[in-house]
């Protein structure tokens, strides 16, 4: 490997790669506690919920004592350490669904003949993120056990729920959910709420269940409000500060859009409406013959924007954010928009109830509820949505900051080794 081969960039961040002397070298790190996390797109994070998981359990990393091994989907097969983990990639053919599926199967095999190699590794543990391999995960079960290691499950959402798998694909998320719970040591979910529902519906299987909530950061935006690059976005969609509501989520009818545009429809406000999101062509058609929201000039789509500084500095000057999601657990765009935006409009089902509390305003699926509360919303006085705004970063900050989740973890995975 030569000099310039030894550093590349991914996502505008350097990452060294490791060559075979590096790989070779796990006297280095025999003394680690090593965790091998599969079922994320990988790092440096891509958008989403897992990825960027991912990338704060390894940046805000604390202990010295733990060597995360992360698998990442990708075109090649190259090792490098990112964030001080090492990533693997993944490739996998392009085959529809399928293909989650069968990178964790592969990322996992890997894993496992990693530490089959190298008996060095003592008490690993594989956490595994979603459910997606539940109808071959017993046999993977008995390779890790009989390695000394243990099975750690994120169960996720209700994946099985939502509307964009077809009705097979839905069986197959619901049938494999609970083999994973079966199979699991430990399920780890960032919802409470989720957590009952692991342990009401898979009673039989006893399962052990951790709550360990998801993360964010309340941090400002470091672009000024003066910043080309928030006021040229602001005048490419016509729109102004404090003058619109704002959602960002995807494009999927779990999101309750229909609702929101509706009801926004309905409503007598003046300010606008931007929708940040990916647009799925036969989605957003069948939206517009039912609702005709392309008449409304204040129904804005403005695509998407992936600048995390920009995308903050987008919520910090929304009027409010709509948060429609109703399929899940903690959502990341919840808690980012709490600690971003002061006034927050959520559907009122238990998972957005449980992270928001009493620092937001709800809203349910009934014809008129949510026209309404945008009406109360447009006649509250600055004073109060800053107290909202100010309650709702309190608890970001003392509930779900990086910091602490990052704490609970380290000393779940070092609790393992002893």
């Amino acid at each position: 490997m030569t000099a310039t081969d030894k550093y590349t960039v991914i996502a505008d961040r350097s990452v060294r790669l490791l060559g075979e002397a590096d790989q070779d070298n796990i006297q280095e790190y025999a003394d680690r506690q090593h965790v091998f996390i599969i079922g994320s797109k990988g790092i440096p994070a891509q958008y989403g919920g897992f990825e960027t998981f991912v990338e704060k359990l390894t940046q805000y990393r604390k202990s010295e004592r733990i060597l995360y091994h992360v698998a990442r989907m990708a075109e090649d097969d190259r090792r490098f350490v990112y964030n001080g983990a090492i990533c693997f990639d993944i490739k996998v053919p392009y085959i529809g669904p399928a293909r989650a599926v069968l990178c964790d199967m592969i990322a996992l095999r890997r894993c496992i003949d990693y530490c089959k190699l190298y008996p060095e590794v003592k008490e690993p543990v594989f956490y595994v993120l979603a459910c997606r391999i539940g109808p071959v995960i017993a046999q993977f079960r008995k390779e890790i056990h009989d390695l000394g290691g243990k099975l750690f499950v994120n169960p996720d959402g209700h994946e099985w729920k939502r509307a964009k798998w077809s009705r097979p694909v839905r069986k197959y998320w619901k049938t494999s959910e609970g083999l994973m719970v079966r199979s699991a040591d430990l399920l780890i979910c960032d919802s409470i709420n989720i957590e009952k529902y692991i342990r009401k519906t898979y009673r039989r299987y006893a399962p052990v269940t951790r709550f360990i909530a998801y993360g964010s950061e309340t941090v400002p935006s470091p672009l000024a409000d003066t910043d080309p690059v928030f006021t040229d976005w602001l005048l490419e969609h016509g729109l102004k500060t404090k003058e619109y509501y704002l959602v960002v989520g995807r494009f999927v009818p779990e999101n309750n859009f229909e609702t929101m545009i509706r009801e926004f429809m309905s409503s007598d406000s003046k300010r606008d409406f931007a929708i940040i999101t990916t647009t799925d062509g036969k989605f957003y058609n069948r939206l517009q013959e039912k609702l005709h929201f392309e008449d409304d000039r204040r129904i804005k789509f403005v695509g998407t924007v992936y600048e995390p500084s920009l995308l903050s500095k987008i919520r910090e000057n929304a009027y409010a954010n709509f948060h429609g999601h109703e399929v899940g657990g903690t959502n990341p765009s919840l808690l980012e928009a709490l600690g971003s935006t002061d006034l927050n409009l959520l559907l009122s089902v238990g998972f957005n109830r449980e992270v928001a509390g009493e620092t937001a305003l709800y809203w349910t699926k009934e014809k008129g509820n949510l026209s309404a509360l945008i009406h109360a919303a447009d006649a509250m006085e600055e004073a109060e949505i800053r107290e909202y705004g100010d309650r709702a970063k309190k608890r970001v900050k003392q509930q779900y900051s990086w910091d602490k989740i990052v704490d609970e973890y380290e000393a779940l995975f070092l609790g393992v080794g002893g």
